[in-house]
């Protein structure tokens, strides 16, 4: 057999059982039993008495035990062979007479109960076996009648241990299920007795019985999961209720006698050190029931019945405190804490095996519902922290199994135990805080705690804010205030990230309701008949808690303008249609009824006013209490807790009235009308004032108290046992008329447990919650700002790496939910604290920050924290953006950033090949030394390796130290850190932020570069600053092209400050130029309908400072000659097109860039590919400037020529592709147009001084006015070829003449050949278009003008003398243009009225040429017409009528 271990956590008390098959056969059952009956039979010889033979009678030579003994001994090997079949009562009755036998001793005693123990334990007993309910029920009512001979000590704790032995294998049989619920109180009982008796036995015994009787309760309360039928009725009918009558069992009264030192269990056990051992039978003795039937259920086989027993049993071992005195007010251990911990220990045990089967038995609720949850509150303060402890794990399990049913229980505990105990004001010792704030962790460690307690106790406007009072108690608890972080410190932390993190663990699950929507309530309805449709159902409740939360909240608001001022209070409950437009009684009585934190005293005077509307208010209030079956004190406790009653005795007067008419009305027992209870009323709150006020020195009696009230009840006089209840019951505990004000954690008083109870029968049920998000929106708003600076102080405070991680983790928690409830206030919150502990937001003045931060692990796991969540949750993040931004800009100036932070992924020309995200610099410098010079801004430190490379530089000018281990060490961790931020994905995977976070991110940007001063007063640092700010948002601009309507604005805006208010050459204009191109570039493709927009920007290129423009020009002409080659089809308006050449024809005067310049004109005017009506004036203009530009050789501008000539074609192909008469001819006007700008600009041209520019000029312009180009014609209207006439060929003429006269040779080298080159061009065009011209009426105007300007070269002196070649050439051409006139008939001589001016004009200026002319051209007339005809012009000339005509 085995041995009990001796340890405190022993685990169980019985010999090991001996493993044996029931079906083997007889004999080796028949051995066992033969072995254990001479075991006994040896023990007995040793003792005098029963060693010698016995011969006190003449029939019996031994005794009647002996003989029983050796009598099994015959019978036992002749048994059938099936034991199964063999009645249990003829081998184990022989054993069972010893052990009842009071003439055995100790040891004879305990030999016997080993031999019936190892029966047991043999399985050979089971549910098959014959009479097996007899042998079960011989078998315990022997051994709780033990009696024996005690002979010394430790025999007797022996014998004692085999009794508890052999009880709890009664229990663990196969068939202990046939014993009676009578018969398992009786072992329970017996147990306990045992258990009491060991308080002055051995430390062995006592533990082995209270483990015993743990055992016993896990035993008989493991079954009842299986119990699945309801309770048995009683036998009086009625059926199980929510609360049953109380009465004690007789848990089997039996003596157990030892001869002449007899040590009698007579229901009166002996003290084990608490108060009262009369109590104690008191709770042991009764009789079973009133009545037989109620005998008869204690006999049926074991259940619920003595379950129910048990449970009150242990149940009343906690009423000790009332027995002896004890309050919750007495803060000294005055009694024995060993009673009530086993007590609760027994009962921790029997809910944890019922579980929430529990709620399937009315009678075993009842009890958790009221007794034991009473007594748990009085325990619960109580000053032994292990009384505490086990209390609150009690209230875990019922939590966990019967919440559905413990609605106002749980909050009452709440409130009244953990809030009051877990704050040191309330007197508590460190111990019970500690304890008490490891339950609540425990609590918020179950995942549906706090939700729970929201939608049941915070939305509900009857009930406290259980979870906004929890959340708070943590948050605060957490603030390590004037002293060093303690374990309650790091507790509450404990409890506020179990809370968070269940808030994010039920993110992922989703959420089948939407989201809440403002209440706004259109109507009145009275806010204390708001019911929900299925309190199963989310889709009900859910909207329906939120409905009811906000009336508690408007509610309270209410109750704070109350208590200023009553008449503002109303009218704002009745604006929000809380309360009726025209106020009734009743809803105010409600108001006044179910709201928490009104003004006790306004309440009372309003409810004792005189005023007939209060005191309709009054009686409404009166009959919202429920006083049925209640006593008059604990009623008249509840309804003046409600206000303070008032001072005045009329208004005392009229709220007694109330109160007795509505008493009366309950509780008609005893009283025979309400007048009787107005009377008593009176009366009592006299006794109390006597009683309990300090000034009265001469007190009542309670025989003055019963004569005061004689003959009240109707002229008879009360109960004398009534009138006494009542004086004692206000003895003991004074009615305070003056309650307590606000909404503190009040003590729970019987009376106000009387109407928890009452309440808990009509409270609303309890609602369950399921693993989805359905009110975590509301909870974390309401708690997200207490627990961010809870979190942040301890981090703040903590110096151990596992309290970082776990205030990391809780800043995860919290932005993850933050983002999934759209809450970007919290979140920047959030942002704004933890940017302060990455020390990166106030730079120190440490000599050598970077081994700083590798050396302070907080601030590395801050920033990696940080950019996590800016990466994670970037799209909800708002104005958290500019903190976010001072830490990149500090690592920045540390040179710590990655390669490129402002890499743009979408253009691959712009990556090196080493830089990605999460790669760090590995030699900046070279990198910045491989960058052209006008593009890179130089920065102090170029990264982390540079600071390596300075660190061991050798080069210095004062000799350094190698690093040590420990900076290496520093400088590794803060490249491993920075590498896991991933710092550039903030900005290249900005493309997927949502547009509000974004816009926000290039605010902060913007903010965080700084406002452009005029002039250069900007320190190199901020210029650094400003240039990487402007690098990054350039690099967002770019990746989020799709969006960059959002950006523009504020892009534009802030590269206009820039450019404008810079005067001298620096990086950050450059790049702000630059960054402004680029944009252009790659967002044209994409965005057409912005590219105006786009393209006018580039305006503010115009506008630079002339320096600057200066010192950029070729980098910026570049640029737009790549814009334009990749984007020329894109670039559609003449806006467009005006921007981008005015930038190229700048170049023209620029010695470097017009090269680059005139090759992006070429790129768009050769072919006339890309030439367009909207550009073509424009770039004619530009073709003409870089003709005349003298930078560069001349083939430029001869080049620069042929393009202005070859772009003729574009307009004859424009001409013809054009449809419809209207379009036709508006753009016939606007060809004209651009044709007449064509020539015009050549015309300047033809000015230029370079001899072969001028020429080519002339040249290219007479192709142009003949429509020769390439065999091109325009149909121009004729008015266009007089305004070219007028406005060109003419302006050409005079403007070369004069050019001629007045300037020298040296300037314009043979302009005698231009002007040559010009006559040609006038008679070239003159006659090409002669017919056209012809037809016009200005005709002889235009044909005076020609000859005109023949006459002046004619007579045009070069070097101070005429021309040999225009003297040749000028008669040449005229005589060549008059023979065509007359070919075509338009010099003809004609008679009509008046003359003929245009002969007579044509032949007075020819004459002045050559005279001869008219008889070359003319020689059919004759000499004397001739002669005649010359005669008449010269009489119109004396008279003035050339005059005239010219």
């Amino acid at each position: 057999m085995g041995r009990p271990k001796m340890d405190f956590g022993i685990n169980a008390i019985e010999e090991e059982p001996e493993e044996f098959d029931s079906t083997s056969n007889t004999g080796a059952l028949a051995c066992m039993i033969n072995s254990e009956v001479g075991a006994v039979l040896a023990i007995m010889r040793r003792n005098v008495r029963w060693g010698g033979r016995f011969m006190a009678g003449d029939d019996q030579l031994e005794h009647s035990l002996i003989y029983s003994l050796k009598l099994l001994r015959k019978q036992i090997f002749s048994w059938p062979q099936q034991w199964s079949t063999v009645n249990p009562v003829l081998y184990l009755q022989p054993f069972l007479d010893v052990v009842r036998s009071d003439e055995t001793g100790a040891p004879i005693t305990g030999v016997t109960l080993s031999s019936v123990y190892k029966i047991l334990t043999l399985n050979v007993i089971d549910l098959n076996t014959v009479n097996v309910e007899e042998a079960m029920h011989l078998v315990v009512d022997a051994v709780t009648s033990c009696r024996f001979e005690v002979t010394d000590p430790a025999s007797e704790e022996v014998v004692l241990m085999k009794i508890l032995q052999v009880l709890l294998a009664c229990m663990k049989s196969k068939a202990a299920i046939v014993l009676s619920n009578q018969h398992v109180c009786t072992i329970v009982n017996t147990c306990f007795r045992v258990v009491h008796q060991a308080g002055t036995k051995g430390e062995l015994l006592q533990r082995i019985a209270r483990h015993t009787m743990h055992e016993l309760v896990r035993c008989i309360f493991s079954r009842l999961p299986d119990i699945v039928e309801g309770e048995v009725p009683l036998a009086n009918g009625v059926a199980s209720s929510s609360k049953p009558e109380v009465r004690d069992y007789n848990f089997g009264s039996t003596q157990l006698d030892n001869g002449n030192s007899f040590v009698e269990y007579n229901g009166q056990p002996p003290s084990v050190g608490i108060a009262s051992t009369a109590s104690m039978g008191n709770m042991m003795n009764g009789t079973i029931g009133a009545s037989p039937n109620d005998l008869q259920l204690m006999t049926k086989p074991y259940g619920v019945p003595c379950m129910v027993e048990i449970f009150h049993f242990l149940c009343s071992l906690l009423n000790i405190v009332e027995h002896i005195g004890i309050g919750p007010r007495s803060n000294t251990l005055t009694f024995d804490e060993d009673v009530p911990l086993f007590a609760l220990s027994l009962i921790n045990s029997a809910i944890e095996l019922g579980g929430a089967s529990i709620c399937q038995h009315p009678k075993l609720l009842a009890l958790i519902q009221d007794e034991l949850f009473r007594n748990l509150m009085q325990f619960g303060l109580s000053m032994s922290s292990l009384l505490l402890s086990m209390v609150c794990s009690i209230v875990l399990n019922l939590y966990h199994h019967l919440r559905m049913e413990l609605k106002l229980q749980l909050e009452t505990f709440f409130s009244c135990v953990v809030l009051r105990l877990a704050q040191s004001r309330y007197g508590a010792s460190y111990q019970q805080q500690e304890v008490a704030m490891e339950a609540l962790v425990d609590f918020c460690r179950q995942k549906t705690f706090m939700v729970e307690m929201y939608a049941n106790l915070d939305c509900d406007i009857t009930c406290s804010n259980v979870f906004e009072d929890l959340s708070n108690l943590l948050s605060k608890s957490a603030f390590p205030v004037n002293c060093p972080l303690s374990t309650m410190h790091i507790l509450a932390l404990d409890g506020l990230i179990a809370v968070i993190q269940g808030m994010a663990e039920r993110i992922g699950n989703g959420s089948a309701v939407s989201e809440q929507v403002p209440f706004n309530f259109e109507e009145y309805i009275p806010f204390w008949t708001v019911k929900c449709e299925d309190y199963a159902d989310p889709f009900h409740w859910v909207p329906f808690v939120r409905r009811r939360k906000y009336i508690k909240r408007r509610l309270m608001i209410g109750a704070d303008h109350f208590n200023r001022d009553p008449k503002k209070g109303l009218e704002f409950l009745q604006g929000t249609h809380l309360l009726p437009d025209k106020l009734d009684p009743q809803s105010v009585a409600c108001f006044f009824r179910y709201t928490a934190g009104l003004d006790k005293n306004l309440v009372g005077d309003f409810l004792g006013n005189h005023d007939d509307f209060c005191v309709q208010v009054l009686h409404e209030f009166a009959w919202t209490f429920d006083f049925e079956e209640m006593n008059l004190d604990t009623a008249l406790r509840l309804f003046l807790e409600t206000f303070r009653l008032p001072g005045e005795s009329q208004k005392i007067q009229r709220v007694l009235e109330a109160f007795s008419e509505r008493y009366y009305e309950q509780s008609q027992h005893i009283l025979a009308n309400k007048d009787a209870a107005l009377l008593l009323s009176y009366s009592i709150i006299l006794l109390n004032t006597d009683q309990h006020n300090v000034q009265v020195k001469k007190k009542m009696t309670e025989e003055d108290f019963i004569r005061n009230n004689r003959q009240i009840n109707d002229g008879n006089d009360l109960p004398r046992e009534f009138l006494s209840e009542l004086y004692h019951n206000i003895c003991k505990n004074e009615i305070r008329t003056t309650p307590e004000q606000g909404a503190g954690f009040p003590e729970m008083t019987p009376s106000r447990w009387v109407d928890l109870m009452r309440k808990s029968k009509k409270t609303s049920p309890f609602i369950l919650s399921d693993s989805r998000a359905f009110l975590d929106h509301d909870m974390f708003a309401i708690m997200s700002g207490p627990t961010i600076a809870a979190i942040s102080v301890v981090f703040d405070h903590a110096e151990q790496e596992d309290v970082f991680q776990t205030c990391v983790d809780g800043f995860l928690a919290i932005a993850k939910i933050s983002a999934c409830h759209h809450l970007e206030d919290v979140l920047d919150d959030l942002v704004v604290s933890l940017c302060k502990f990455t020390t990166l937001v106030n730079p120190s003045s440490i000599e050598e920050p970077v081994l700083a931060f590798g050396d302070d692990s907080k601030a590395r796991m801050t920033t990696i924290t940080v950019f996590t969540i800016a990466n994670t949750y970037g799209d909800y993040i708002r104005s958290g953006w500019r903190n976010i931004l001072d830490c990149i800009l500090r690592l920045h100036k540390l040179g710590l950033l990655p390669a490129r932070v402002a890499n743009d992924v979408a253009d691959n020309s712009d990556i090196s090949v080493e830089s990605g995200p999460g790669k760090l610099v590995t030699n900046s410098l070279l990198l910045a030394a491989q960058m052209p010079s006008s593009m890179s801004t130089p920065r102090k430190s170029s990264g982390l390796m540079g600071r390596f490379s300075q660190l061991l530089s050798l080069e210095s000018e004062e000799p350094r130290s190698q690093p040590s281990e420990q900076q290496l060490a520093a400088h590794q961790r803060t490249l491993q850190t920075i590498q896991k931020c991933h710092i550039d994905s903030i900005f290249t995977e900005s493309k997927f932020l949502h547009a509000d976070s974004l816009l926000q991110l290039a605010r902060a940007l913007i903010g965080a570069a700084g406002r452009p001063q005029r002039g250069n007063n900007t320190s190199p640092e901020d210029e650094d600053t400003a240039v990487f700010c402007l690098e990054l948002l350039i690099a967002i601009t770019l990746n989020n092209r799709d969006r960059i309507t959002i950006l523009w604005p504020g892009v534009y805006e802030h590269i206009s400050n820039i450019v404008q208010s810079t005067l001298m050459p620096c990086a950050l204009v450059e790049k702000a130029v630059f960054g402004l191109l680029r944009i252009c570039q790659r967002l044209l493709p994409y965005k057409e309908n912005l590219a105006d927009e786009l393209l006018r920007s580039l305006h503010l290129v115009l506008k630079l400072n002339d320096r600057v423009a200066h010192t950029y020009c070729e980098h910026i002409t570049q640029e737009v000659t790549r814009l334009v080659k990749a984007n020329a089809t894109h670039i559609r308006s003449q806006m467009g097109w005006r921007t981008i050449i005015n930038l190229l024809s700048i170049t023209a005067r620029h010695p470097d860039a017009s090269e680059t310049g005139f090759d992006a004109l070429i790129f768009i005017m050769s072919q006339g590919v890309h030439l367009s009506p909207a550009n073509y004036v424009l770039c004619v203009d530009a073709s003409r400037q870089f003709a005349e530009s003298r930078h560069g050789q001349a083939e430029r501008s001869l080049h620069a020529l042929d393009l202005m000539a070859g772009s003729i074609s574009c307009l004859s192909r424009w001409s013809h592709e054009t449809k419809g008469e209207e379009a036709a001819e508006k753009v016939s006007r606007d060809i004209g147009e651009m044709w007449l700008r064509l020539v015009q600009g050549l015309r300047k041209v033809c000015l230029d001084m370079r001899e072969e520019v001028r020429n080519h000029a002339l040249t290219s312009l007479q192709r142009c006015l003949m429509g020769v180009v390439d065999g091109v014609n325009l149909d121009l209207p004729q008015a266009a070829w007089l305004q070219c006439f007028d406005m060109v060929v003419f302006t050409l003429l005079d403007d070369l003449l004069e050019i001629s006269q007045s300037h020298s040779t040296k300037d314009y080298r043979n302009i005698e050949g231009t002007l040559v080159l010009a006559m040609k061009l006038l008679s070239k065009v003159f006659l090409q278009l002669l017919h056209d011209l012809s037809q016009l009426t200005t005709f002889c105007k235009l044909w005076l003008g020609i000859l005109t300007r023949m006459v002046k070269y004619m007579k045009a002196k070069i070097k101070g003398k005429r021309s040999e070649k225009l003297q040749d050439l000028v008669p040449e051409l005229l005589k060549n243009t008059l023979f065509v006139m007359k070919a075509r008939g338009v010099l003809i001589q004609r008679s009509a009225l008046g003359g003929d001016s245009l002969w007579e004009l044509t032949w007075l200026h020819v004459n002045n040429i050559n005279p001869s002319l008219q008889c070359e051209v003319f020689p059919d007339l004759d000499s004397e017409n001739a002669q005649q005809k010359q005669n008449e012009i010269e009489g119109r000339r004396q008279s003035g009528v050339i005059e005239s005509i010219e």
